[in-house]
Protein backbone atom coordinates (compact mmCIF):
# COMPACT_ATOMS: atom_id res chain seq x y z
CA UNK A 1 0.00 0.00 0.00
CA UNK A 2 2.84 2.39 0.84
CA UNK A 3 4.20 1.98 -2.72
CA UNK A 4 0.92 3.22 -4.16
CA UNK A 5 0.91 6.41 -2.07
CA UNK A 6 2.96 8.59 -4.50
CA UNK A 7 0.69 7.62 -7.43
CA UNK A 8 -2.44 8.46 -5.41
CA UNK A 9 -0.96 11.80 -4.38
CA UNK A 10 -0.04 12.64 -7.99
CA UNK A 11 -3.56 11.84 -9.16
CA UNK A 12 -5.01 14.03 -6.42
CA UNK A 13 -2.77 16.94 -7.41
CA UNK A 14 -3.69 16.75 -11.10
CA UNK A 15 -5.85 19.78 -12.05
CA UNK A 16 -9.46 18.93 -12.77
CA UNK A 17 -9.22 20.37 -16.29
CA UNK A 18 -6.54 17.82 -17.17
CA UNK A 19 -9.04 15.05 -16.49
CA UNK A 20 -11.44 16.31 -19.15
CA UNK A 21 -11.95 13.98 -22.12
CA UNK A 22 -10.08 15.15 -25.23
CA UNK A 23 -13.28 16.05 -27.12
CA UNK A 24 -14.61 18.12 -24.23
CA UNK A 25 -11.31 19.97 -23.80
CA UNK A 26 -11.28 20.75 -27.53
CA UNK A 27 -14.83 22.10 -27.24
CA UNK A 28 -13.88 24.35 -24.31
CA UNK A 29 -10.89 25.71 -26.23
CA UNK A 30 -13.09 26.35 -29.27
CA UNK A 31 -14.87 29.03 -27.20
CA UNK A 32 -11.72 31.14 -26.88
CA UNK A 33 -12.27 34.29 -28.96
CA UNK A 34 -8.81 35.30 -30.18
CA UNK A 35 -5.59 34.00 -31.68
CA UNK A 36 -3.73 35.20 -28.56
CA UNK A 37 -5.92 33.03 -26.32
CA UNK A 38 -5.40 30.01 -28.56
CA UNK A 39 -1.64 30.53 -28.61
CA UNK A 40 -1.52 30.75 -24.81
CA UNK A 41 -3.64 27.60 -24.46
CA UNK A 42 -1.46 25.72 -26.92
CA UNK A 43 1.56 26.44 -24.75
CA UNK A 44 0.17 24.72 -21.66
CA UNK A 45 1.09 21.18 -22.69
CA UNK A 46 1.24 18.81 -25.63
CA UNK A 47 -2.24 17.60 -24.79
CA UNK A 48 -3.60 21.13 -24.91
CA UNK A 49 -1.73 21.83 -28.17
CA UNK A 50 -3.45 18.85 -29.78
CA UNK A 51 -6.78 20.03 -28.36
CA UNK A 52 -6.26 23.48 -29.87
CA UNK A 53 -5.78 21.85 -33.26
CA UNK A 54 -8.99 19.89 -32.86
CA UNK A 55 -10.88 22.95 -31.64
CA UNK A 56 -10.03 24.92 -34.77
CA UNK A 57 -12.10 22.54 -36.88
CA UNK A 58 -15.26 23.62 -35.04
CA UNK A 59 -14.66 27.37 -34.86
CA UNK A 60 -17.06 29.75 -36.57
CA UNK A 61 -15.09 32.91 -35.78
CA UNK A 62 -11.36 33.58 -35.59
CA UNK A 63 -9.74 36.92 -34.76
CA UNK A 64 -6.08 37.81 -35.22
CA UNK A 65 -6.77 41.51 -34.63
CA UNK A 66 -3.90 43.21 -32.87
CA UNK A 67 -1.86 40.01 -32.54
CA UNK A 68 1.72 39.48 -33.63
CA UNK A 69 1.30 37.02 -36.44
CA UNK A 70 2.41 36.67 -40.03
CA UNK A 71 1.55 35.04 -43.33
CA UNK A 72 2.52 31.44 -42.56
CA UNK A 73 1.06 31.12 -39.06
CA UNK A 74 -2.20 32.85 -40.00
CA UNK A 75 -2.73 30.73 -43.11
CA UNK A 76 -1.96 27.52 -41.20
CA UNK A 77 -4.63 28.24 -38.58
CA UNK A 78 -7.22 29.34 -41.13
CA UNK A 79 -6.70 26.15 -43.14
CA UNK A 80 -7.37 24.13 -39.97
CA UNK A 81 -10.59 26.05 -39.24
CA UNK A 82 -12.70 24.24 -41.83
CA UNK A 83 -16.03 25.57 -40.52
CA UNK A 84 -14.97 29.20 -40.21
CA UNK A 85 -17.51 31.90 -41.14
CA UNK A 86 -16.01 35.10 -39.67
CA UNK A 87 -12.33 35.96 -40.21
CA UNK A 88 -10.77 39.07 -38.66
CA UNK A 89 -7.13 39.80 -39.44
CA UNK A 90 -7.25 43.54 -38.84
CA UNK A 91 -4.09 45.38 -37.93
CA UNK A 92 -3.72 47.45 -34.76
CA UNK A 93 -0.72 49.18 -33.23
CA UNK A 94 0.95 45.78 -32.65
CA UNK A 95 -0.46 44.41 -35.84
CA UNK A 96 -0.89 41.42 -38.04
CA UNK A 97 1.90 41.52 -40.57
CA UNK A 98 0.01 40.01 -43.48
CA UNK A 99 1.07 40.47 -47.09
CA UNK A 100 -0.32 39.36 -50.44
CA UNK A 101 1.51 36.08 -49.93
CA UNK A 102 -0.53 35.44 -46.80
CA UNK A 103 -3.81 36.22 -48.56
CA UNK A 104 -2.86 33.86 -51.39
CA UNK A 105 -2.22 31.07 -48.88
CA UNK A 106 -5.42 31.81 -46.96
CA UNK A 107 -7.37 31.68 -50.23
CA UNK A 108 -6.54 27.98 -50.55
CA UNK A 109 -8.34 27.16 -47.28
CA UNK A 110 -11.51 25.08 -47.57
CA UNK A 111 -13.44 27.51 -45.37
CA UNK A 112 -12.99 30.53 -47.66
CA UNK A 113 -15.92 29.62 -49.90
CA UNK A 114 -18.23 29.78 -46.86
CA UNK A 115 -16.89 32.92 -45.19
CA UNK A 116 -19.61 35.51 -44.59
CA UNK A 117 -17.45 38.18 -42.92
CA UNK A 118 -13.83 39.23 -43.53
CA UNK A 119 -11.90 42.14 -42.06
CA UNK A 120 -8.56 43.21 -43.55
CA UNK A 121 -8.67 46.59 -41.84
CA UNK A 122 -5.41 48.55 -41.94
CA UNK A 123 -3.24 45.87 -43.58
CA UNK A 124 -0.81 48.17 -45.35
CA UNK A 125 1.16 45.24 -46.78
CA UNK A 126 -1.63 43.97 -49.04
CA UNK A 127 -2.51 45.07 -52.57
CA UNK A 128 -5.12 44.30 -55.20
CA UNK A 129 -3.29 41.08 -56.03
CA UNK A 130 -3.98 39.46 -52.67
CA UNK A 131 -7.45 40.92 -52.17
CA UNK A 132 -8.67 39.89 -55.63
CA UNK A 133 -7.41 36.35 -55.07
CA UNK A 134 -9.22 36.09 -51.73
CA UNK A 135 -12.58 37.65 -52.61
CA UNK A 136 -12.78 35.71 -55.88
CA UNK A 137 -13.08 32.57 -53.75
CA UNK A 138 -15.23 34.07 -50.98
CA UNK A 139 -18.51 33.91 -52.85
CA UNK A 140 -20.66 33.76 -49.70
CA UNK A 141 -19.26 37.04 -48.38
CA UNK A 142 -21.78 39.43 -46.82
CA UNK A 143 -19.57 41.84 -44.85
CA UNK A 144 -16.14 43.08 -45.94
CA UNK A 145 -13.81 45.56 -44.25
CA UNK A 146 -10.87 46.68 -46.40
CA UNK A 147 -10.55 50.16 -44.93
CA UNK A 148 -7.12 51.64 -44.41
CA UNK A 149 -5.54 49.67 -47.27
CA UNK A 150 -4.09 50.69 -50.62
CA UNK A 151 -6.53 48.82 -52.84
CA UNK A 152 -7.84 50.30 -56.07
CA UNK A 153 -10.91 49.82 -58.25
CA UNK A 154 -9.48 46.46 -59.31
CA UNK A 155 -10.39 45.00 -55.92
CA UNK A 156 -13.90 46.44 -56.08
CA UNK A 157 -14.43 44.95 -59.53
CA UNK A 158 -13.48 41.54 -58.11
CA UNK A 159 -15.88 41.99 -55.18
CA UNK A 160 -18.65 43.08 -57.56
CA UNK A 161 -18.14 40.03 -59.77
CA UNK A 162 -17.68 37.45 -57.02
CA UNK A 163 -19.81 38.50 -54.03
CA UNK A 164 -23.46 38.92 -55.06
CA UNK A 165 -24.64 38.56 -51.43
CA UNK A 166 -22.55 41.46 -50.11
CA UNK A 167 -24.50 43.60 -47.60
CA UNK A 168 -21.89 45.99 -46.23
CA UNK A 169 -18.40 47.17 -47.08
CA UNK A 170 -15.99 49.50 -45.30
CA UNK A 171 -13.68 51.47 -47.58
CA UNK A 172 -12.54 54.05 -45.06
CA UNK A 173 -9.48 55.94 -46.32
CA UNK A 174 -9.13 53.81 -49.48
CA UNK A 175 -7.78 56.80 -51.38
CA UNK A 176 -7.07 54.97 -54.62
CA UNK A 177 -10.68 53.89 -55.16
CA UNK A 178 -12.65 55.99 -57.66
CA UNK A 179 -16.30 56.54 -58.49
CA UNK A 180 -16.05 53.90 -61.24
CA UNK A 181 -15.26 51.16 -58.72
CA UNK A 182 -18.12 52.22 -56.46
CA UNK A 183 -20.60 52.26 -59.35
CA UNK A 184 -19.55 48.74 -60.38
CA UNK A 185 -20.00 47.56 -56.80
CA UNK A 186 -23.49 49.02 -56.38
CA UNK A 187 -24.59 47.80 -59.82
CA UNK A 188 -23.58 44.19 -59.26
CA UNK A 189 -24.31 43.71 -55.56
CA UNK A 190 -28.11 43.96 -55.28
CA UNK A 191 -28.08 43.09 -51.55
CA UNK A 192 -25.70 45.94 -50.67
CA UNK A 193 -27.17 48.02 -47.82
CA UNK A 194 -24.30 50.13 -46.50
CA UNK A 195 -20.96 51.58 -47.63
CA UNK A 196 -18.53 53.41 -45.36
CA UNK A 197 -16.51 55.82 -47.50
CA UNK A 198 -14.93 58.18 -44.95
CA UNK A 199 -11.53 59.57 -45.87
CA UNK A 200 -11.82 58.75 -49.57
CA UNK A 201 -11.00 61.18 -52.37
CA UNK A 202 -14.33 60.72 -54.14
CA UNK A 203 -16.37 63.94 -53.98
CA UNK A 204 -19.66 63.84 -52.04
CA UNK A 205 -21.56 64.84 -55.17
CA UNK A 206 -20.41 61.64 -56.88
CA UNK A 207 -22.49 59.57 -54.46
CA UNK A 208 -25.74 60.90 -55.86
CA UNK A 209 -25.27 58.54 -58.79
CA UNK A 210 -24.97 55.57 -56.42
CA UNK A 211 -28.26 56.52 -54.80
CA UNK A 212 -29.96 56.69 -58.17
CA UNK A 213 -28.94 53.05 -58.69
CA UNK A 214 -29.92 51.97 -55.16
CA UNK A 215 -32.08 54.56 -53.36
CA UNK A 216 -32.10 52.60 -50.08
CA UNK A 217 -28.29 52.47 -49.91
CA UNK A 218 -26.78 53.97 -46.75
CA UNK A 219 -23.57 55.85 -47.48
CA UNK A 220 -21.72 56.69 -44.28
CA UNK A 221 -18.93 59.03 -43.21
CA UNK A 222 -19.23 61.67 -45.91
CA UNK A 223 -20.52 65.24 -45.70
CA UNK A 224 -24.27 65.67 -45.95
CA UNK A 225 -25.53 66.19 -49.49
CA UNK A 226 -29.01 66.53 -50.87
CA UNK A 227 -30.19 62.96 -50.29
CA UNK A 228 -31.04 62.22 -46.68
CA UNK A 229 -29.70 58.67 -46.98
CA UNK A 230 -26.18 60.04 -47.15
CA UNK A 231 -25.23 60.63 -43.52
CA UNK A 232 -22.27 61.93 -41.57
CA UNK A 233 -21.05 59.51 -38.89
CA UNK A 234 -19.85 61.17 -35.71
Amino acid sequence: MDGDAPMVAAAEEEPHVERLPADLLAHVLSLLPTFHDLAMAGGVSRRWRRAVGRSLATRRRLSFAGQRTGDESTARLVRAAINLRDLDISRSCWGCHISDRGLLEISSAACVANLTSVSLWGLAGITDKGVVHLVSRARSLQHLNIGGTFITDESLYAVANSCPNLKSIILWSCRHVTEAGLVALVNKCPELECINVGGMRVSPESFAGLLSISPALRIRSIPQILNADVVQVA
